[in-house]
């Protein structure tokens, strides 16, 4: 079968599911969408995503069987089956799809892949036409509703085909990524969630224990809250239900990183406490650790892949109306300043903000000088 891809099968309806169904039918593709909530398949078929898959249509057709030509019903072949559910579930419904004859090619896009690809091969499943994979992208927020056609725009997506999938499988996930936007990385399983122990996991159950000392914390304390805070903890709103299974599902490797960083912790408190009675000797031990975190936040990628180049970030006063945001850009569109980044800072107990919006270092000059022309404040 060639890679090209015509008919494909969503089984999941949340925040990665629906991006996936969102952004395969922007390229014309026709997409079935399943899932257990009901609910969540009538959002998703709403925003547009696709329309509900009606297996027993296939089945009463007598077009679905045990082998490789997967039919969604009125005589289609679905091309690929997208398994958008918890690593927990993968197996299950990948071997229930299969028995069926539901799909040619499967993949899942859960955030682990031991464990799911292990337990495939346990339960009998035909491993030739399975290719795990996992986009790296997501948002705080889950669900249908928070899904975005271009969330995997340029976005990492992992691929970790074990050795018995076939060429066929291998391109028809590798189209699917295309397809969506992302940037294919083959990978090892075992690599892969040591990996994303380190960028994903531990970083959320890290986030979520500051944001837990938030709970007790003093109306004062949550009132001179600033952007920092806002920035650790903001992972740490996502489902806690989701990331439980994802963190059951990795737990080895996140419990190793999530060891290593209370050590790096422990030292620091044992520091402090010195540096408070008195002992000046100490600084030196608090000041590489926070060089080593300088040193590990200039190492994550820019936008493009790569080391993260050298932007200047120009201040700009921005009021809380509507068209504000427009405004500034379109200054930006008409100085031929490219935008690389952009992020908000709101004044609290005040009707403005500062928008922080990052450009090449030769163009700070510019879009400050058209700014101050057109009467903007710019700290």
């Amino acid at each position: 079968m060639a890679s090209e891809l015509r008919t494909v099968l969503v089984v999941g309806t949340g925040l990665i599911g629906t991006s996936i169904a969102l952004a395969l039918r922007e390229r014309g593709l026709r997409v079935l969408l399943a899932d257990h909530d009901q609910g969540a398949v009538r959002l998703a078929r709403e925003l547009g995503a696709g329309e509900e898959w009606q297996p027993e249509a296939a089945s009463a057709s007598g077009e679905s069987g045990s082998g490789g030509s997967g039919s969604g019903g009125s005589g289609e072949t679905i091309d690929l089956a997208v398994l958008a559910v918890p690593p927990a579930h993968v197996a299950g419904e990948l071997l229930a799809l299969q028995r069926n004859g539901t799909a040619t090619f499967y993949t899942d896009v859960a955030s682990v892949k031991v464990e799911p690809i292990e337990r495939a091969a346990q339960l009998g499943c035909d491993m030739s036409t399975y290719v795990a994979s996992h986009p790296l992208a997501g948002r705080e927020k889950s669900g249908p509703g928070a899904a975005r056609a271009e969330l995997f725009l340029g976005r990492p997506w992992a691929l970790c085909p074990t050795s018995d999938a076939t060429p066929e499988a291998r391109a028809a996930v590798l189209r699917l990524v295309e397809l969506c936007g992302g940037n294919p990385v083959e990978v090892d399983a075992a690599e892969h969630d040591q990996a994303v122990a380190v960028v994903s996991h531990a970083p959320h159950v890290t986030a979520s224990a500051v944001a837990a000392r938030l709970a007790d914390a003093s109306d004062i304390a949550l009132g001179l809250a600033g952007q920092g805070v806002r920035d650790v903890t903001r992972i740490a709103g996502s489902d806690p239900g989701l990331w439980l299974g994802i963190l059951s599902g990795n737990a080895t490797p996140v419990a190793e990183v999530l060891e290593a960083i209370s050590r790096d912790l422990a030292e620091a408190a044992t520091a402090l406490r010195a540096l408070a009675d008195g002992d000046g000797t100490v600084t030196q031990e608090l000041t590489q650790l926070l060089k080593r975190g300088v040193a590990g936040h200039g190492r994550i990628p820019g936008k493009h892949g790569g080391p993260a180049p050298a932007y200047v970030v120009v201040q700009v006063v921005v009021g809380d109306r509507p068209g504000q945001l427009a405004r500034l850009f379109q200054i930006c569109d008409e100085v031929g300043v490219n935008v690389e980044d952009v992020r908000l800072e709101h004044a609290p107990g005040l009707p403005l903000g500062i928008a922080e919006v990052s450009v090449q270092p030769d163009a700070a000059a510019v879009l400050t000088k058209a700014l101050h022309e057109r009467g903007w404040q710019v700290p």
